[in-house]
């Protein structure tokens, strides 16, 4: 176990008790929501962080390249049904989410017997926009902000379903 699977292994166990915080006081425009945005932020951070000690110290695994996709599936697949519980996010875009994400980690689990399949640009331009969807939903912001006419929120999320699945196109394209 090196520091880098340390990090992502320290999301996997710290997502849950984030969800469980981000359900049981997140209340739109609230206040509570900088709080859980910033929880939110440095989990999700971590990601680059443990990626980047894992370059800088030599010690790019394949249980390291295993394990950080789950990471980031439990956080954020977490973290947006989460708010299609609170009725914060739409549950067609949660599903269209999590349908490409089980999608493609049954695909890397079929794959892994020849070879693990690191991300791609593609996913990680996914991954960012799935955060600032997310870190805009919980921010108060989402609601302080609020407008008839273009809601940013929805804006976003539909940003993060189209590069879902296109990123899910390019992987298999990429990965064959």
């Amino acid at each position: 176990m090196n520091l880098a699977n340390l990090i992502t292994v320290s999301r996997i166990a710290l997502s849950p008790i984030y969800l469980l915080a981000l359900y049981q006081f997140y209340l739109p425009g609230d206040n509570i929501g900088w709080v859980l945005l910033v929880g939110f932020v440095l989990l999700a951070a971590s990601d680059g962080i443990d990626g980047a000690v894992a370059r800088r110290q030599g010690t790019v695994t394949k249980l390291g390249k295993l394990l950080d996709p789950i990471a980031d599936k439990v956080l954020l697949g977490g973290s947006f049904v989460v708010l299609s519980i609170l009725d914060v996010m739409p549950w067609w875009a949660t599903i269209a989410i999590l349908v490409r994400e089980v999608a493609i980690t049954i695909y890397r689990l079929i794959v892994i017997r020849d070879r693990v399949i690191p991300a791609s640009s593609s996913g990680k331009s996914k991954t960012i926009m799935q955060c600032i969807a997310i870190g805009w939903l919980i921010s108060p912001l989402n609601v302080w902000l609020h407008n008839e006419t273009f809601e940013i929120g929805y804006g976003l999320i539909y940003g993060a379903v189209f590069l879902t699945w296109y990123s899910a196109f390019k992987y298999v394209q990429e990965s064959r």
